[in-house]
């Protein structure tokens, strides 16, 4: 026992003796001897220590002492019980934001749905609405006067989420600053709305002639081609960023243009509703960018306010064309009475049901989502088409549809995608590296427990 106490207190002093010593460019551990004797691990029967306490000191690590392992291990098992307590409002920031996203998602589906669901419901009720009345450009102004409430609608919902104590006249000056820093006056009225009501009216009366010659399908697939010509009217006109893969989409739309109007041979009622839809995406297209171009980026109450505005201006100075069309005969139609007022006040009532979830989507939600909405129009009205009207797609016109429809899909890639791709594949060949790494390094430590249990240790050369 003398002799063993003896050999203790060697090895102790030679520890000490090495944990003393400092070499350039290792930091040593600053320990208390009194702690290391006091957290020491007892010597068993006989005379050997903790396997790992062995390999750290057969290897000749550079501040070992006996318990150093053990004493890490403790020291790291409280930190890392520590560390959810020392930051809860790191948790509780990350679990917020993790249910906002959540809940704008959810949202944004519900959204998604709801705008495709309502543009289908226009599209079809239109198709009703000629079986008894076939006056488009009456059907046009009749919806576009119900711009007007727009913003009342916006107000009231104002009032109710934010309760502020405005009245309507004060909140509509305030959001008339889209026309200037001096509000809305009659020459700026005038010379905004203007050719804003114009091409309004032109893309909905377009798309009205076109759903008389072709179905609702083919009609709701070449409208989508106005995502394409709104790229390409900004790069010529506002100078975007130039992007080859929306290019390609754009090659795309006008492919599908091109088959859709080759399904009937290029002649009949085929090539002349191709035409008008193609015409009706193009001014939808020219509108946008226009927009773009003089009032900028708009907030929900602005929005509304040029609704509104234009839904003046149509009843105000477009109403005399439905008259000047009904004693032409061009559009003529028995007496009031006489008219489909439930078909009228739907199709109006769905239309501005969807301009107003597409303004709204895109500041609850993503703007993609809302794209999205009007994409899934196709197979709404390809859907409705197949099972009430019993229309049958030829392949042409099935593959005309899905080529539009990835040239859409194309046009929704952000400006950075090629970047953030670069990033994610990056990212994950990082990740399988370290996989790797991790499993070579398991098998390491498998091979040295076995080694361990089977009696030898490996001591690495010096």
């Amino acid at each position: 026992m003398s002799g063993t106490a003896n050999d203790a207190e060697q090895r102790s002093f030679r520890l000490e003796h090495v944990r003393s010593t400092h070499l350039p460019g290792k930091a040593s551990p600053k320990v208390d001897s009194r702690s290391v004797y006091k957290d020491a691990p007892k010597v068993t029967a006989n005379g050997v220590h903790d396997i790992e306490d062995r390999i750290l000191r057969m290897t000749g690590y550079y501040g070992y002492y006996p318990g150093y392992s053990s004493h890490r291990r403790e020291e790291g098992s409280d930190s890392h019980v520590e560390t959810p307590a020392s930051e809860p409002n790191g948790e509780g920031s990350s679990y917020h934001a993790c249910a906002n996203g959540a809940l704008k998602v959810l949202g944004g589906l519900l959204v998604v749905l709801c705008v495709s669901s309502s543009w289908v419901g226009t599209t079809q009720v239109v198709q009703c609405t000629f079986t008894s009345f076939s006056c488009p450009f009456f059907i046009s102004w009749f919806s576009t006067n119900w711009n007007i409430f727009f913003f009342p609608l916006y107000y009231s919902g104002h009032m109710v989420i934010t309760r502020e104590k405005q009245t309507p006249f004060q909140k509509f000056r305030e959001c008339s600053r889209l026309f200037g820093e001096d509000g809305m006056t009659l020459k700026l009225f005038l010379k905004r709305t203007a050719p804003f009501s114009i091409l309004w009216t032109l893309t909905n009366y377009l798309y009205l002639l076109a759903l008389k010659k072709l179905t609702a399908t083919d009609v709701s697939a070449l409208y989508c081609c106005h995502k394409a010509f709104v790229f390409l009217l900004s790069w010529i006109v506002l100078k975007d960023r130039f992007m080859g893969v929306r290019i390609v989409a754009a090659i795309m739309a006008i492919t599908g243009i091109v088959m859709m109007a080759y399904a009937d041979g290029f002649h009949g009622d085929s090539i002349i509703g191709v035409a008008l839809a193609v015409g009706s995406a193009s001014t939808s297209a020219l509108y946008k960018v226009l927009f773009k171009m003089f009032l900028g980026s708009a907030n929900l109450g602005e929005i509304a306010h040029f609704f509104s505005t234009m839904g003046f201006f149509n009843l105000i100075f477009i109403s005399c064309v439905p008259i000047i069309l009904y004693f032409t005969r061009v559009e003529h139609w028995g007496s009031i009475s006489s008219l489909p007022w439930g078909y009228l006040c739907g199709v109006a009532g769905l239309w501005l049901v969807f301009n107003i979830l597409v303004n709204v989507g895109v500041v609850l939600t993503y703007p993609i989502l809302i794209s999205i909405g009007t994409l899934l129009s196709i197979p709404g009205n390809a859907a409705v088409d197949v099972l009430k009207h019993e229309v049958i797609f030829s392949v042409v016109r099935l593959s005309a549809t899905c080529i539009i429809c990835m040239g859409f899909l194309l046009l929704l890639l952000p400006e950075e995608w090629d970047t953030v791709t670069l990033r994610f594949f990056a990212a994950l060949a990082d990740k399988k590296s370290e996989e790797q790494g991790e499993e070579l390094t398991e098998s390491s430590v498998h091979t040295r427990s076995r080694s361990r249990a089977n009696g030898a240790v490996s001591i690495p050369m010096a």
